[in-house]
């Protein structure tokens, strides 16, 4: 028996779920606007609910829900009618999951959310079922065919159901105006959150630990202060207390290859002015972004005046996990 072409059969299933989630774009109306009306102006939860594989993908969008702020959880339909609807109050919003239309479970729990007066929007592949016939709004998530090679196994259906609760879940995020540090909130043990929500503030050095030198200080005590404080920099401020430059200890090993007498020069001669900086209040993670971008390993953090108040060098920000 002749061996069938694997990856012609995988690449048959990708391409099939692509084409059914491009296919979604067109049937974005009016009706995808009053779903997103409904699911932000509701003053309780959105409650997803489904049965089967349907069920499966309607947890997943009540997650997504849930960690991009809007309160979800998922309401198993079966376990509905026999108790747990008791979880759905007035003020609530129903999002519904059955591509038939039909599903029997999700129809016997129709009749207590009806009375609650929930809204319900449904997502479905068959805008002419039962199911749709009862909901206030109803979303069209059909697919011209499964992925599935006897057109039967939930595959295209269940990836178009999932790309739409994606789709609903990221505009109510936009309108929102979710931020990062929201964001890190609801994931502060995950890694995305603990970017968010490391500041430069909470890994910079301070006070003493930060070389500072006077722009008229000799180099040959400007090494001295550099290696005092171990940073293989230090900055180099004016009269005033602002940041006029910094002196690496690259551009001492320049000055050394280039044969210049160290006891002529003054930190402000050596200093490469107007030097990358970030404020205390930037991620930690942007920090590290600036630096691999400039390929340097330390940043100046300034004030509104910009006067140099601390130092945070790479080290630190990997030693933090952020990457």
């Amino acid at each position: 028996m002749k061996r069938p072409d694997l990856r012609r059969l995988a690449e048959r299933v990708l391409r099939l779920e692509a084409e059914a989630i491009l296919g979604l774009i067109p049937k974005l109306d009016a009706n995808f606007e009053r779903a997103i009306e409904l699911l932000r102006g509701s003053a309780g939860r959105v409650i997803v609910t489904g049965m089967g594989k349907s069920g499966l993908v309607g947890r997943k969008i009540a997650a997504t829900l849930a960690s991009t702020g809007t309160p979800a959880y998922f309401l198993h339909p079966a376990e509905g009618v026999h108790g747990d609807i008791g979880m759905v109050a007035r003020g609530d919003v129903v999002l519904a999951l059955s591509n038939s239309g039909e599903t029997d479970e999700v129809l016997a729990v129709l009749p207590p959310l009806k009375r609650l007066g929930v809204p319900i929007v449904l997502l479905t592949g068959n805008p002419t079922s039962t199911l749709a016939r009862q909901c206030e709004v109803v979303l069209d998530v059909s697919v011209p065919e499964e992925a599935c090679p006897m057109n039967l196994t939930p595959t295209s259906s269940t990836t178009a159901a999932l790309a739409v609760g994606d789709a609903l879940a990221m505009v109510l995020l936009e309108l929102r105006g979710l931020r990062p540090e929201d964001y890190a909130a609801l994931h502060p043990r995950g890694t995305l959150g603990w970017r968010a929500l490391v500041r430069v503030g909470d890994l910079m050095l301070t006070g003493e630990a930060v070389p500072v030198v006077s722009q008229a200080m000799p180099l040959r005590d400007v090494i001295v202060e550099m290696t005092k404080k171990k940073k293989g920099m230090t900055t180099v401020v004016d009269a005033g207390g602002r940041l006029a430059g910094v002196i690496t200890d690259g551009d001492l090993r320049r000055l050394h290859l280039h044969g210049t007498p160290i006891d002529e020069l003054s930190a402000g001669a050596v200093a490469t002015a107007e030097p990358k900086t970030i404020r205390e209040d930037d991620l930690a993670a942007k920090a590290l972004e600036v630096m691999e971008t400039w390929q340097i390993t330390s940043l100046v953090i300034v004030d509104g005046e910009r006067r140099p108040i601390g130092l945070i060098h790479m080290h630190d920000i990997l030693r933090a996990k952020i990457v």
